[in-house]
Parts: structure tokens; C-alpha cells; sequence
């Protein structure tokens, strides 16, 4: 295992603390930098990593999105009066009885008010929790650098930046209220707890792995399928040497917490099992078309079927097996370990056990967002281990005669470690951040909705707006200010984007329209506001994401 940084304080500073406390009381700011000076490095880089996401969150803007992220906010708005025998809750309690995310939604929305605001900073709270959990975990099994890149390759990875279906989006991750990036981030610092606890002892030991347990744990609380992940904690803790018995201090947590769920399920939905049968009664007949052999491939069909740089997690998991295959370390397996532990029930319920009853939607890439951090660490462990077993002579030239070999060697490895290996991490790091940059074509932003607030709000003697349920949903964030203060009080009316053709309801009030530019369908099999047919165009976004159409009069009479 990679040799940890010292918890100790150094002599100096001791020294220096037990002066001041017996001296003169210390200014307040030279106290403060005092702290600075000792905060740990590792303090500083979370905080870099976390400052990163709230800016690439910030570049990104994704508008808040419909369907899960909309029932989450008003599961969060409406807690504890949640009733999940009303639509839309008796469609989806799976993702309002996840208390993880329900519960700090409620929070925030209690502080920020309901409004885009608030969906922000959840937003950015479990982006922080997932690109800080991948850094920390990376870190912890094989140092700072690979940690730091590590995040900063999934950053700027189209997985969690092409996430806008008003522009081209491959997946919904940053910037959405999801459970899939905090509980994945959840799940990666317990993990680095674990790590960490393998190399302290005593009490230092236990308070690790109870954070470690209490992380676990509240990864459940986000994401249900997190749990398979749990089952070999007992092989976790013997790859990192962890005394048996510490399984124990781990689970304790872990079942206060779940202890917690099914009591607060009880007051609210009255039945302590609430969570567990929604997720258990989830899934059915899917409406892609999935076969057995489909399913089998979810892994690499999520991870290469949306974009190519997907590759770099499949290129991570078979550098992490070709490790494994030559280091014997015990880190690489278990990276290994994580991976299969998700992997093969996800591949399972996703259709290898019957392509009727989909249960998970593994070709999906939020899926297997818990085993990234795993798939990048052992990627760059991989690469750190192999190298460090590179002969010395890379030259070919027979080994110097005593007294001038061991130089000679040094020279050799000092120039393939500070000449080589840079130039090649500072080409390939150049070329990946390039293409992903490439991949996102346009970036709208939440521009267009932000007009169209503006918009509305000099325009209250409109009454009604019809929309699909997509955009009206997400409509209603624009209805109001980034606090959640009305800003236009009329009725949103809005139909199943589904239905073969607009319903004649629908057409009753000026049209929100746009041309769906992602992998959502159109509205109505291809409908749109027709000027030949009467629909004259009232309002249009600079960008032309969102357009406003007045109805045919005869539409508007009937």
C-alpha cells in the first residue's frame, strides 16, 4: 500500500502551540494563519476540487430538468406531505422515498426558498460530493496527482457535460437534482475512509471507519442499487488487511442509519418499508427494445453506444486487470472487487434474467457512475505500478562497473521520470481535455428560459400557456425568480408529449414550443405551430431554443 502522509504535527508546531498557550494570547488573525499553515494539503485540494464544480455547474447551466428532478423538488417542497397515492408520486415514489435527497432538497429550499436558486446548490452539493469522493478515493490509494486528475478527467467528461436536452445531451448528471452523482460520491469517501483506516490503528482507526460506515450508509439513502455495493465490505476490509471484527464498527452506522429510514417511513408514508418496495416493485416491460445479449454488453453499450471518449473508462478497466494480472496488488483488487459488485447485478436486472421485467436500465452511463472513481484509480495505480517495475537500463547498455552503475541508473530513471513520463501525461491529459471540450457543440445554458422569465414577467395579461410536459415542468421554475417569487400567476396547461397528436385543449392559449435538439422525442410525432394554419409567433429566445405561439382564433374559440 502507498505509504500515507504523517497525522502527526510536526515537532515545531507542537512546540509552537504549547509556547502560545502558556505566552501572551495570540492575535486573532496571526491564530487564523496559524490554522492555514497546519490545514493538511488534502483539506486544501477538496476544496479546490469542489470550487471547480461549482464553476463547471456554473459554465454549463443546465435548466432544471423534468420528470425525476421535478418530482424530487416537489417531494422536497411538500415533505412530509408526501401522498403516494396521488400523481404524480403513485408513478414515481421510487424517487420520493429517497429521503438522501428529499430531506437536504427540503433543507435548502427552507433557506433559498423553491426557486432555481435553491436547485442549484443541490445540484452542486452532490456534484461536489462526487467529484471530491472521486478525488479522495484516487488519493488515498495512490496519491494527489492521480486524485486531482482523476476528477478533473470526469469533469470535463461529456458524461457530465453534455446534459442538456434543449441542446445535445448524452446523459442528465451535473447540474440536476439526481441521486446517481451523490450517491456514487456518498459511497467513494467511505471507501477513502476505509482506505485510510487500513493504516491507522486504535481509536484513530475506529473514527475512520465509523465515517466510513456513516457515508455508506447515506449513499443508500440516495441511491437504492448502491447496496449491492455493500455485500463484500468483508472483503473489502481483508484486501486492506482491516481485522475482522472491524466489520462491525462499520455496519454499526450503517444500520443506525437504515434504522432512521425505516422510522421516519413510518411516520411519513406509514410503512417502514416504504423505500424498499418502491425500489423492489420498479421496472417492467421497457420501452427500448432489450434482448438478453443487449443486456449482457450494458457496460459497454453505456460507455461507448453515447460517445467516444467513453473509452477512457473501458481502457481504465482493462488497464486495472492487466495490473492486477502483474502486480498482485491488493488495491488493484479491490478495485477489482468494487467493480464486479455493481457490475454483475446491474447487467442482470437489466435484462440477462428476463428482457421483459427491466428492473435497472444498465445501458444507461448514470448507472455506473459508483464505480468510475473505482475504474480511474485503478486505471492510474495500473500505470504508477508498472512503472515503478521498469528495469533501471532502459538504455540496452550492460550495467557500469561498481562505482559509477548506481549513478548511471539514477540518471536514467531521473530522465525517464522527469523528461518521458511528462511529455507523454501533458500529450495524452492535452488531446483527451481538447476532445471533450470538442464534444459539447454549443452549450446553451439556460439562456433561453431566462429570457423567457423576463419575458413573462412583462407580459401578465397572458392567463394560460400550454406546453408538453417536459417543457412544462421545467416551466415552472421560470414562472417565478430565482428565490421562487411569482413573477406570472397564470395556468400552465400541459398533455403527454407522447400522445399521437396535440390535444384540442391544448390549443385553447398561446403555445410554449420547442424542437427537441437531444434524444427526446418530439412533441405530437413531429407536430409544431404552422403560420399556414393560423399559429402566429408571439415571443422567440435570442437562441431560438423556445418559441411562443399564439393559436389559430378558431383553435382559441373552441
Amino acid at each position: 500500500m502507498a505509504q500515507s502522509t504523517s497525522d502527526q504535527p510536526a515537532v515545531d508546531e507542537v512546540a509552537g502551540e504549547a509556547a502560545a498557550a502558556g505566552g501572551p494570547r495570540r492575535a486573532p488573525l496571526a491564530r487564523a494563519a496559524g490554522r492555514l499553515r497546519r490545514t493538511r494539503r488534502v483539506v486544501w485540494l477538496s476544496l479546490l476540487v469542489a470550487a471547480a464544480t461549482v464553476l463547471a455547474q456554473w459554465v454549463i447551466m443546465t435548466p432544471p430538468l423534468y420528470f425525476d428532478p421535478y418530482y424530487v423538488w416537489l417531494a422536497a417542497r411538500d415533505w412530509p406531505d408526501i401522498p403516494l397515492n396521488v400523481w404524480p408520486f403513485d408513478e414515481v415514489p421510487h424517487q420520493v422515498t429517497r429521503i438522501g435527497l428529499v430531506l437536504p432538497a427540503r433543507l435548502v429550499q427552507e433557506v433559498l426558498g423553491d426557486g432555481q436558486a435553491a436547485f442549484f446548490v443541490v445540484a452542486a452539493l452532490g456534484g461536489c460530493a462526487f467529484f471530491v469522493g472521486t478525488y479522495l478515493i484516487v488519493r488515498s490509494l495512490f496519491g494527489d496527482v492521480a486524485g486531482v486528475a482523476s476528477a478533473a478527467i470526469l469533469l470535463i467528461h461529456p458524461f457530465f457535460t453534455m446534459t442538456n436536452p434543449f441542446g445535445h445531451e448524452i446523459t442528465w448528471s451535473t447540474g440536476q437534482v439526481l441521486p446517481d452523482m451523490p450517491g456514487a460520491g456518498l459511497f467513494a469517501i467511505g471507501m477513502a475512509g476505509l482506505v485510510v483506516a487500513s493504516r491507522r490503528t486504535g481509536r484513530a482507526q475506529t473514527r475512520m471507519l465509523i465515517m466510513a460506515g456513516v457515508f455508506m450508509g447515506s449513499a443508500f439513502l440516495v441511491r437504492e442499487f448502491l447496496a449491492f455495493l455493500f455485500l463484500p465490505i468483508p472483503v473489502y476490509l481483508a484486501l486492506l488487511r482491516i481485522p475482522w471484527r472491524r466489520n462491525i464498527t462499520v455496519g454499526a452506522p450503517m444500520l443506525a442509519i437504515l434504522a432512521v429510514n425505516l422510522v421516519h417511513n413510518q411516520i411519513v408514508w406509514g410503512s417502514p418499508l416504504a423505500g424498499l418496495m418502491s425500489a423492489a416493485t420498479h421496472g417492467g416491460q421497457s420501452r427500448d427494445y432489450v434482448t438478453r445479449e443487449l443486456a449482457a454488453r450494458s457496460f459497454l453499450r453505456a460507455m461507448h453506444d453515447w460517445n467516444e471518449l467513453g473509452l477512457v473508462f473501458t481502457a481504465a478497466l482493462v488497464l486495472t486487470t492487466l495490473g492486477w494480472s502483474v502486480t498482485h496488488d491488493r488495491r488493484l483488487a479491490l478495485i477489482l472487487v468494487w467493480f464486479a459488485s455493481l457490475a454483475v447485478p446491474l447487467t442482470l436486472f437489466s435484462g440477462v434474467l428476463d428482457p421483459n421485467d427491466i428492473s435497472l436500465r444498465a445501458w444507461l452511463q448514470r448507472y455506473w457512475f459508483a464505480v468510475l472513481p473505482a475504474l480511474l484509480a485503478g486505471g492510474f495505480g495500473s500505470l504508477i505500478l508498472m512503472f515503478r517495475m521498469l528495469p533501471v537500463n532502459l538504455g540496452g547498455r550492460p550495467p557500469r562497473p561498481p562505482g559509477g552503475g548506481i549513478r548511471a541508473d539514477l540518471v536514467s530513471r531521473l530522465r525517464l521520470r522527469t523528461l518521458v513520463v511528462p511529455v507523454l501525461a501533458v500529450a495524452l491529459g492535452g488531446t483527451y481535455a481538447v476532445a471533450a471540450v470538442r464534444a459539447v457543440p454549443d452549450l446553451p445554458r439556460d439562456k433561453a428560459w431566462s429570457e423567457l422569465r423576463g419575458y413573462l414577467a412583462g407580459h401578465r395579461d397572458i392567463t394560460l400557456i400550454c406546453a408538453d410536459r417536459r417543457l412544462a415542468q421545467t416551466l415552472t421554475f421560470y414562472t417565478r425568480d430565482v428565490w421562487g417569487d411569482p413573477v406570472w400567476r397564470g395556468e400552465i396547461r400541459d398533455f403527454p408529449h407522447y400522445l399521437g397528436q396535440v390535444p384540442r385543449n391544448a390549443t385553447e392559449g398561446p403555445m410554449l414550443y420547442t424542437r427537441w435538439r437531444g434524444m427526446e422525442s418530439q412533441i405530437g410525432g413531429g407536430w409544431r405551430p404552422d403560420p399556414a394554419q393560423g399559429w402566429r409567433l408571439m415571443w422567440r429566445s435570442s437562441d431560438g431554443i423556445l418559441q411562443l405561439w399564439n393559436p389559430p382564433p378558431q383553435s382559441a374559440e373552441n
